[in-house]
């Protein structure tokens, strides 16, 4: 009996804020993959250094995803204590728990580590140069987990989305029942890309290591930019949201302008130029997500 639970449950993963966007998708992906034990806040606070190696000791997994983030951009300015506790302190923790305990560790960085002044695709080989507190607290998760000898994958994402939790789409749709006009930055530009294909993602390179996963991200892992194809503005997106809304009969939309990102200041900088390239994942794994119009058009009919 043993041998064959084994068999099913290949592997024991430690999900790590699976009330997020990304997190509540990957609760349900990875358990093609084996066992999982999916935490989230105050389960585990990741504020909290002791509660966080005593969860892992816990758990004992084979690998620990951790799809948690101090996320609020601009708050981050004002507290970069917590943003650095959460996106840097407790990340090298999980790692070093990690390395002690012969696991892996998967991880999800942004495109906020880059400044923004390319005008090609940034690949893996580019120099961050963060611009906020937010990019540069996920920055040093990032090389944390790269110091910690351990075998990992980080994943840079952007402009994450989905039917749930706080994120642009869902706000354009509640501003267009409330309002008559929406202003929207037409002068970032980025790759929007649906929390289910990251995880859906996640899942298929796991996939191709689950019978050794240690060893298969010890040999193919490290760091990789998984993005949506494709390229567009926040106003951009916006439009593409609003003209294919389910409910747009109902809006009191009735003017959306494209503004320049001067007419819309924030506590935080952010990057005017933002894409990645997802060759390095496709090259290593053959993992390639749809353009972003496609999945935003699959989020929409779902709602």
């Amino acid at each position: 009996m043993r041998q064959k639970l084994e068999e099913d449950f290949p592997l024991k993963i430690l999900l790590i804020g699976a009330g997020g966007q990304v997190g509540w998708e990957l609760d349900r992906t990875l358990r093609t993959l084996g066992e999982v034990i999916a935490l989230d806040y105050p389960a585990i606070d990741l504020a909290q250094p002791l509660q966080i190696r005593e969860r892992v000791r816990q758990t004992n997994p084979n690998l620990i995803v951790n799809a948690a983030a101090y996320t609020a951009v601009d708050k981050a300015e004002d507290e970069p204590e917590a943003a650095f506790a959460i996106n840097a302190t407790a990340v090298g923790i999980l790692a070093d728990e990690a390395r002690r305990i012969g696991a892996a560790i998967v991880h999800y960085s942004t495109d906020y580590v880059f400044d923004g002044r390319g005008s090609t695709p940034y690949t893996e080989q580019d120099i961050p140069n963060p611009l906020n507190t937010y990019g540069r607290s996920k920055l040093e998760g990032d090389r944390a987990i790269q110091a910690a000898d351990v075998p990992h994958l980080i994943l840079r994402v952007s402009w994450v989305y989905g039917s749930r939790g706080k994120n642009f789409m869902l706000t354009m749709l509640k501003a267009a029942q409330e309002r008559e006009e929406i202003r929207v930055v037409d002068d970032q530009i980025g790759a929007p890309t649906w929390c289910r294909m990251i995880a859906e993602a996640t899942a298929q390179i796991l996939a191709q290591g689950v019978r050794d996963i240690a060893g298969f991200l010890r040999e193919r892992g490290g760091l990789y930019h998984l993005t949506a194809e494709g390229a567009t503005s926040w106003f951009g997106f916006a439009k593409a949201i609003l003209e294919a809304a389910p409910q747009r009969k109902a809006h009191k939309l009735q003017r959306l302008i494209p503004i320049p990102s001067a007419e819309y200041p924030t506590s935080a900088r952010r990057p005017a130029y933002s894409l990645l390239s997802s060759e390095a994942a496709f090259a290593a794994f053959g993992i390639r997500l749809p353009a972003w119009e496609i999945s935003l058009s699959q989020v929409l009919s779902s709602l």
